[in-house]
């Protein structure tokens, strides 16, 4: 079993940026899709953008196009997910996930997909 564990995060003020990290640990892999996902107050759990490990393709939440940016380095086994020009409400609890399948995009932001998650790590951000 691969053990995702998260990095970064934290308060920050409006318009700022922030970078979160997830390291998987316990056997390096070459294929599956990984993704982060968030959940405010309240709310449901939503996507925010995934990436296909073995060829790096992408997909974004509307909420998170233009503004966020996913990347891996397959070296490090590292997820990240650069967050820049940060809203109010992009305040809430981030996970990486991963899926041991390559998913096609229409599949690629579906949580159902997801077995394998994160800590979660909290991010505030302050109007």
């Amino acid at each position: 079993q691969v053990q995702l564990v998260q990095s970064g995060g934290g308060l920050v003020e409006t318009g700022g940026s922030l970078r979160l990290s997830c390291a998987a640990s316990g056997r390096t892999f070459s294929s599956g899709t990984m993704g982060w996902f968030r959940q405010a107050p309240g709310k449901e759990r939503e996507a925010v953008a995934a990436i296909r490990w073995a060829d790096g393709a992408t997909s974004y939440a509307g909420s998170a196009k233009g503004r966020f940016t996913i990347s891996r380095d397959k070296a490090k086994n590292t997820l990240y997910l650069q967050m820049n020009s940060l809203k109010p409400e992009d305040t809430a609890l981030y996970n990486c996930a991963r899926s041991t399948a390559s998913l096609i995009t229409s599949a690629r932001l579906d949580i159902s997909q997801y077995d394998n998650w994160g800590q979660g790590t909290q991010v505030t951000v302050s109007s």
